[in-house]
């Protein structure tokens, strides 16, 4: 049987989350797809195969999820729990818990430890390979000025952004203070942190249509460097709509990225160059995640409402799979004019 052909917003995956997604994650080490959800549960796709491989379910909401290895992964949920989730063998477990719902999961590879950050305004480590029950697999709490809203890991930095605009970035080998305390450069609440795959510092978007590009290196060169740029917005009788921007994702291969806006519209930049190097078509509702496999030849895509509205009639929630097309995401040669003969 041959497959669907490639409609201009991707191949749609079956047996999609049945409320809002809340992230979405390709493997490291295939097209292994992690995706979380407002319907509780943690679902893992093949991607390419367009096929479920397994779902675990939850007492509340999902908030966040990220790998552990091809099979097995963490979650981060309203019920306030860390768990990690081993879909080959259908068993799970606590790691632990915060006071609140825990927002944010990451996993570092450098340290082995899973990194979880709250509601509750702490960022706790944990590691997974102490025996189960939270005294054993706590590895430290560390308090955030705010609630945390977004976490990004790029070797052995971790970047923490908050609500009130707060911004820490720790060195995960001495996490006892933040290495940097700073402020978003954006007026506006923070909606997504991503760090540079080159580890020279990180995008941060807000609500309001706009995406900040900041750097690591406090030396007045180093900061020079910075820029904010607005997006996803549209003008209509001479009234800017502004949307919010929930995802940023960056190719693995080239350092562009992509991000995701409550407009439903997908555009890919170049930030070195300070250009938009492709927009694709629009998807049925807000782009709530999104993710490029770990050889950048696919996008997963998550079309979810992300009720910036409030509750209102909406198009159905899922995920799409997009084949990346070289011209979408490789940085275009500067063009030096000739010179005059």
């Amino acid at each position: 049987m041959t497959a669907p052909p490639q409609v201009a917003t991707g191949r749609e995956l079956s047996s999609p989350p049945t409320d809002g997604i809340s992230n979405l994650r390709f493997s490291n080490h295939s097209d292994h797809l992690l995706v979380s959800s407002w319907d509780k549960s943690v679902r893992l796709y093949d991607a390419s195969a367009n096929a479920l491989r397994g779902e675990f379910m939850h007492g509340g909401p999902v908030l966040d999820c990220c790998f552990h290895d091809d099979s097995s992964g963490f979650s981060a949920s309203a019920d306030n729990t860390v768990r990690r989730l081993v879909f080959n063998y259908g068993r799970e477990d606590i790691l632990g818990r915060h006071d609140a719902p825990v927002r944010c999961v990451e996993y570092s590879y450098a340290t082995g430890q899973v990194i979880t950050g709250s509601w509750d305004k702490t960022l706790k480590c944990w590691d997974p390979r102490g025996a189960s029950g939270q005294e054993r697999t706590l590895v430290g709490t560390y308090t955030q000025p705010e609630r945390v809203y977004s976490l990004s890991l790029v070797g052995n930095r971790l970047v923490v952004a908050t609500a009130g605009r707060h911004v820490n970035v720790y060195d995960l080998r001495n996490m006892s203070q933040p290495e940097q305390k700073r402020e978003s450069s954006l007026k506006y609440q923070t909606r997504c942190v991503r760090c540079y795959p080159n580890g020279t510092g990180y995008a941060l978007s807000s609500v309001e249509g706009r995406v900040a590009m900041e750097f690591f290196d406090l030396s007045e060169a180093g900061q020079s460097k910075k820029y904010a740029f607005k997006c996803h917005r549209k003008s209509e009788a001479g009234r800017d709509i502004v949307y919010p921007v929930n995802s940023i994702a960056f190719h693995p291969i080239y350092g562009t990225f992509a991000t995701g806006g409550c407009d439903g519209y997908v555009n890919v930049w170049d930030g070195n160059n300070k250009k938009r190097l492709y927009q694709y078509s629009k998807y049925p509702t807000s782009i709530a995640a999104l993710s490029f496999s770990r050889d950048g030849r696919l996008l997963a895509v998550a079309s979810s409402y992300t009720f910036e509205e409030g509750d209102k009639p909406h198009e159905p929630d899922a995920i799409f799979v997009r084949s990346v097309n070289e011209v979408e995401v490789k940085p275009k040669p500067k063009v030096l004019p000739n010179p005059s003969t």
